[in-house]
């Protein structure tokens, strides 16, 4: 389903952000707002599929323009390695089917008007909406970060997106917290190996099965742990159920070890975090910040600001977008 608004803005980019179960699509104007919007889910979509859900999806968003409208081009955020100066998919996480594509190119050949086919890691994509409209706009160095499924990561350095050497730069989630810790494909002891999603859960029924007073799991339907979410964690908590405090206090000291070390190599302004398990509020920003200060000299804590993303869901397309209009 597509939702126009109206507006009297002349220039448009469209926005793509790329999820690993569906893609959100929207035309952004330069001061954020989002003019008109879709989605298609992507579950076992390839390549091809996926470029013929885009190009059938985009006409619907350009209904209603002004005939002298100008076209800025196509931002994508993707969840996985990409080359920025290339639009050169490497891999994508969770997405089956998505290694060496040439993204950029294969759009181009669908939109030959677009001037400009940006692709980017969903993330730095993130980062770039919160620079221009949210959290991080007042800012020069920022780290922004998001916590879900897994941990990612942005770099924000005297007001530009920072990338490393191979656009790779940022990923803040495999920094290691544990030399011991599980061996995957991105390294050894990765902070997201602690606190993403399902580490999260897991690590909550592995508390609750030694804690049978807590009321945990009166948070979940049919109190059936099977159903539990770090949502129902956080309500929990909200609560008073010092089982899941515990747990939050457990997911802020993993995620306080690995800021630490970010915060000395590169002393940023602030730490900007979104994504589900930030929907927590103080619940795991309060641990967060005491956790912070254990693990920094004063000269670093009292000169950093933890605070929350505030472009929600949102963040992606808009930043998807705003890439291509300062393009």
């Amino acid at each position: 389903m597509t939702t126009p608004t109206t507006s009297s803005s002349s220039t448009y980019a469209i926005g793509i952000d790329f999820g690993g179960t569906s893609v959100k699509l929207g035309r952004v104007l330069p001061d954020g707002t989002i003019a008109a919007r879709t989605s298609f889910p992507t579950v076992g979509m390839g390549v091809d599929a996926w470029l013929d859900a885009v190009e059938a999806a985009v006409p619907a968003l350009l209904e209603g323009i002004p005939a002298d409208a100008r076209f800025a081009g196509i931002g994508v955020g993707v969840p996985g390695f990409v080359d920025f100066d290339t639009g050169f998919v490497y891999d994508l996480a969770n997405v089956p089917g998505w290694a060496s594509v040439p993204l950029a190119e294969r759009l181009r050949s669908r939109f030959p008007a677009a001037p400009h086919v940006v692709i980017e890691n969903d993330v730095n994509a993130m980062a770039a909406g919160e620079c221009a409209i949210g959290a991080g706009a007042a800012y020069r160095d920022a780290v922004f970060v998001t916590l879900g499924t897994g941990v990612g990561g942005a770099i924000l350095i005297n007001h530009k997106l920072y990338r490393g050497a191979h656009s790779m730069a940022g990923e803040i989630g495999h920094i290691s917290i544990d030399r011991n810790g599980p061996q995957t494909a991105t390294g050894k002891g990765g902070v997201e190996q602690y606190v993403g999603n399902r580490q999260i859960v897991k690590h909550a029924l592995d508390l609750l099965a030694t804690a049978p007073a807590s009321t945990l799991l009166d948070q979940v339907p049919d109190r059936d742990p099977a159903q539990l979410t770090p949502r129902h964690i956080s309500a929990a908590a909200e609560a008073g159920d010092a089982l899941a405090l515990r747990v939050f206090d457990d997911v802020a000291d993993c995620l306080a070890t690995m800021l630490a070390s970010v915060a000395y190599t590169i002393q940023p302004e602030a730490f900007i975090i979104g994504g589900g398990v930030a929907n927590a509020g103080e619940i795991l920003f309060d641990p967060l910040r005491r956790h912070l200060n254990e693990r920094l000299s004063p000269y670093f804590s009292e000169r950093l600001t933890l605070r929350p993303a505030t472009l929600g869901a949102d963040a992606g397309l808009i930043g998807c977008a705003m890439l291509a209009l300062q393009a």
